[in-house]
């Protein structure tokens, strides 16, 4: 929730550099998060899906994007109101508010990353889309999502 005008110290300057007594400004700070800002949950337990994603994460942090990216095994999963066993079949995307999941999560998280808009563009054309679709609804994710079972039966928690 941002803060009121009238909520915000008149010595803050959150446009200026940190300085000694700058605490009070953090509320300020933090409600100032992109309102587009995008957000992914992912399994970080997955070798394949933790790879990718840090790929993406890494890149999202040196060019500064406002992309988050949220671990379903940690409480940042309850923020979307999935639970980790659905989280673990897909990758989710919440972007303006809205989520998306599977390809269209990918779609979204490419297209708000500068280098991967032409990924975008290229997998979200009409056909080819379909096609991605289909491979990572019906062969991709199921088993990626089976390796996740085999991996929690293996740890004792499935």
């Amino acid at each position: 929730m941002r803060p009121r005008d009238s909520d915000i110290r008149a010595d803050c300057n959150p446009f200026g550099r940190l300085e000694a007594g700058f605490a009070p400004c953090l509320p300020y700070l933090i409600a100032m998060e992109p309102q587009h800002a995008t957000a992914v949950l992912f399994n970080a337990s997955c070798p394949v899906c933790n790879a990718e994603i840090q790929h993406y994460a890494a890149h999202a942090q040196t060019h500064a994007l406002p992309i988050r990216f949220d671990d379903l095994n940690s409480a940042a999963c309850a923020d979307w109101g999935i639970t980790p066993d659905m989280a673990a079949r897909r990758l989710y995307v919440r972007h303006d508010g809205k989520v998306s999941s599977g390809v269209e999560g990918f779609l979204v998280l490419w297209s708000q990353m500068p280098r991967y808009r032409w990924l975008a563009r290229l997998v979200g054309a009409p056909g080819l889309r379909q096609i991605a679709t289909l491979i990572y609804d019906r062969a991709l994710a199921p088993m990626l999502y089976r390796s996740h079972l085999r991996r929690l039966s293996k740890a004792g928690r499935g």
